[in-house]
């Protein structure tokens, strides 16, 4: 696969994440074609790019002056042969729905010159699974970005069963040159790197709250107010070398047969589900209440957080 330059980046699906990916990358001077089903989706898309733009200014994280540049590097579209015919790297970001997914990356397969780089930023499927009906498979990769993709920094580029090594550098340059942290996943597995071991954290979290040994409101400042700090600056491997490996497989030796180890999700977790205790989308989960102004006031702090730690890099 030749190395080129890449300029125009092509966004399949305008929601949650589609949108954000889009204002990453005209952010920093790509042209960007977003395409959806319906028009108003698209509308809608922009509306929140503008905000999000917006609301960043305000913060001291780029200029109002700069908005409407930006936006008019983003163009949309309802038809998926015009969403790629000038595209040199498209973005799959459309539900996580396996079938609605491969159907996608058939379709642009077919529609592609061979030498266009297709990725998806599914954060669960496979990425094998998902290009299993493309003709060529080796051009097809994951790019999962996380939420809010333009302020979360990292991108994990993943490698399918069958994608190019060329592929993979290809696309880990891109992301690099869009501003974002990217990490290679060698190995097509669930949860990829960061939510395997965010889960292992969230299994462990949901068991003491099942155990009774401590509730949902200690593990949470637990966190917060000791690892948490930490993992920022000290990432776990770091962590273990620099206590010392000797010190780490003694704990090791102590705490793993006590931790968490069923390979499925809590009684707990399930019961909450089933009785429609959902955590915000109900009014209550672990915790007993969460009110509107509850809700509104972790969200704020997340945001707050994010652009304090994006302005300081």
């Amino acid at each position: 696969m030749e190395r080129r330059e890449i300029k125009n980046i092509s966004i399949i699906g305008s929601g949650m994440m589609g949108h954000g990916i889009a204002q990453v990358f005209a952010g920093r001077n790509y042209n960007v074609t977003l395409l959806d089903v319906q028009e108003n989706l698209l509308s809608k898309a922009i509306e929140n790019v503008r905000s999000n733009l917006a609301f960043l200014a305000q913060r001291g994280m780029g200029k109002k002056k700069e908005i409407e540049p930006i936006l008019r590097r983003i163009k949309t579209t309802l038809d998926l042969k015009e969403a790629v015919s000038e595209a040199q790297f498209v973005i799959e970001a459309v539900s996580e729905n396996l079938a609605l997914k491969q159907k996608i990356f058939q379709d642009l397969d077919a529609l592609s010159p061979p030498e266009i780089i297709l990725a998806t930023n599914t954060s669960v499927i496979s990425i094998t699974e998902i290009a299993k009906n493309a003709r060529l498979r080796e051009r097809i990769v994951g790019t999962h970005f996380w939420f809010p993709p333009y302020l979360i920094p990292l991108v994990e580029v993943v490698k399918g069963k069958d994608t190019s090594d060329e592929t993979m550098e290809q696309t880990y340059q891109l992301m690099k040159g869009a501003g974002k942290h990217p990490i290679k996943c060698m190995k097509d597995v669930p949860g990829f790197v960061a939510n395997r071991l965010q889960h292992a954290l969230w299994r462990e979290a949901i068991s003491i709250v099942e155990h009774g040994i401590a509730d949902a409101s200690t593990v949470d400042e637990a966190i917060k107010n000791s690892i948490g700090i930490r993992l920022a600056v000290l990432g776990p491997i770091e962590n273990a070398d620099m206590v010392g490996l000797d010190l780490t497989l003694a704990i090791h030796n102590t705490v793993l047969k006590d931790l968490e180890a069923s390979p499925g999700p809590s009684l707990l977790l399930k019961e909450k589900v089933n009785k429609g205790d959902l955590g915000f989308k109900s009014g209550r989960g672990f915790y007993d209440q969460w009110t509107p102004e509850a809700m509104k006031q972790v969200r704020e702090n997340l945001l707050n957080y994010l652009i304090d730690y994006s302005t300081k890099k």
